[in-house]
């Protein structure tokens, strides 16, 4: 039998897991990626002759590399160096409104009373204990497992897991969730951002992300080299299980005959035959017909209001003064419901945005290196960067609200030089038929979720990974999207091998 020839069309992190599972089982794996190197969402930009990383910057979840890693024979922790966080980030509202969360519960608990008092660190724990019961319904039947729709997911958990399922309020939106645990409205405004770790807002988004606490809590980690050195590792891995690796080199078509996948065209007209693809650009790259009409079926069309948010990020080297930032700090604005509507309804840049600030070269504990470092300051932004294109004037204003933000709480940045800012047209060239959207669809509403495409398409030998996929966005979920079609194709491979065995043993002889 033939070795099985497979091409994974991008090397984002899902795309990279998937070559490395399939190329660990002896297939025949070519990687191919348009940019100069792997990594996708997870990049570095140049900045004053230094590595900025200008793409996510929290690692978590690290029990999915662990497992990738050790199903292919290796250890993360020979590859890349990880180091723990205690302090987990810092939040700011004003000069003397500062608050720190940290690895330890009841460290963070203690924090919260001295901030907003007692009632509210009672708030803290309870709302900490919900997440981990969140985390723990549905890690099992939705983040390691396949299944995509409500039918699927409560036949996984079973008659005894129902409850559960109800008691983490699906149908509840994060923010009202909230409003059970914390009066603050500080508090309130801070874990409502993790509606943000998916692209959209705490007041449309379901209340099952505060399981995105107890993710934080199990460990958050800085990674030396940055997100993107993971994602060099994992390439390097999947290299030396033989895949091949491609740069420079888009696809323009997934090809399709006689009702299936038999390969790809590059822009330049090279033809690589394929029996299995495995696309790793966004599903909406496929949905707007921009990898081929054959294959647009298995992606999805999404209105700008459908899709996730979008970001302005500014990328420098400064000198820091006047506030002590952590390696994460986040400095909010005054009226989070205002934001949003901004972005969102209005569909342009909020004049008093939320920034999130990280100090690329303070440790997990927040030491602070000596002269300028290197930082990385986004805000959220409409994803209309298929639509229109920010303006000069619009982005100096950006930049001015941002830094007007940052003095708010005494913090000034003495820039070495003006940075690379990256705008939500910015990420449609890098990441085309996004609009500049990073997370996919965005999750507004309980049913938004199972909305994602899994790994299976219904256009036989294309597989699909990455953010905009089953089981979400962030770096350890598209990892596991990869993880999960890697599976299914082979669960598929050896399911149609078996029916060929059954078929031989059983059929009728022909001579």
């Amino acid at each position: 039998m033939a070795q099985e020839r497979v091409v994974v069309i991008g090397a984002g992190i899902g795309g990279l897991a998937a070559a490395l599972r399939l190329a660990q089982a002896g297939l025949d794996v070519t990687v191919l990626e348009r940019a100069a190197k792997p990594g996708g969402k997870m990049r570095s930009v140049v900045v004053e002759g230094q590595a900025v990383e200008a793409g996510p910057t929290v690692f978590t979840m690290r029990w999915v590399f662990e497992e990738l890693f050790g199903e292919c024979g290796a250890r993360l922790g020979d590859r890349v160096a990880l180091s723990p966080a205690n302090l987990l980030a810092r939040h700011a509202w004003s000069r003397d409104e500062r608050l720190d969360l940290f690895a330890d519960i009841e460290a963070s608990a203690a924090a919260i009373a001295a901030f907003a008092g007692d009632r509210e660190a009672d708030g803290y724990r309870r709302f900490c204990a919900r997440s981990a019961e969140v985390y723990r319904t549905l890690e099992g039947p939705f983040i390691r497992d396949g299944r995509t729709n409500p039918a699927g997911l409560a036949k996984r958990v079973g008659i005894s897991g129902l409850g559960d399922l109800w008691r983490i309020q699906p149908f509840a939106t994060l923010w009202s969730a909230l409003g059970t645990f914390f009066r603050d409205p500080r508090l309130l405004q801070l874990f409502g951002r993790y509606a943000t770790y998916c692209g959209a807002s705490p007041f449309s988004a379901p209340a099952t992300l505060m399981l995105v606490a107890h993710v934080e809590q199990a460990g958050v980690w800085t990674v030396a080299g940055g997100l993107s050195a993971l994602a060099q590792a994992v390439a390097d891995l999947a290299a030396e299980r033989g895949a091949t690796f491609r740069y420079g080199a888009p696809v323009e078509r997934i090809v399709v005959e006689g009702g299936r996948i038999t390969g790809v065209i590059l822009a330049g007209g090279a033809r690589i035959a394929a029996d299995t693809v495995v696309c790793n650009a966004d599903c909406a790259a496929l949905g707007a017909g921009l990898l081929g009409r054959d294959a647009a079926p298995a992606g999805e069309r999404l209105a700008p209001a459908e899709r996730s948010l979008s970001a302005v990020t500014l990328c420098g080297v400064a000198e820091p003064r006047g506030f002590p930032l952590a390696h994460h700090t986040v400095f909010f604005s005054r009226d989070y419901r205002a934001e949003f509507d901004a972005i969102l309804r209005q569909r342009r840049l909020p004049d008093d945005p939320t920034v999130y600030v990280c100090a690329q070269d303070r440790t997990g504990s927040g030491h602070a290196p000596a002269g300028p470092e290197r930082l990385l300051l986004l805000i959220n932004a409409p994803a209309d960067g298929r639509e229109r294109s920010l303006s000069p004037p619009e982005i100096e204003t950006c930049v001015r609200n941002l830094l007007r933000r940052l003095e708010a709480s005494g913090l000034s940045l003495n820039m070495a030089s003006p940075g690379v800012t990256t705008t939500p047209r910015d990420f449609e060239a890098l990441f085309p038929g996004t609009g500049g959207a990073l997370y996919g669809r965005a999750a507004q509403g309980w049913a938004a979720t199972f909305k994602r495409a899994g790994a299976r398409t219904a256009l036989p030998g294309l597989y699909l990974a990455g953010g905009s996929v089953h089981p979400g966005p962030g770096v350890p979920m598209a990892a596991q999207s990869g993880r999960l079609a890697a599976a299914a194709i082979l669960d598929d491979r050896a399911s149609t091998a078996r029916s060929r065995r059954a078929a031989t043993r059983g059929g009728t002889s022909m001579r």
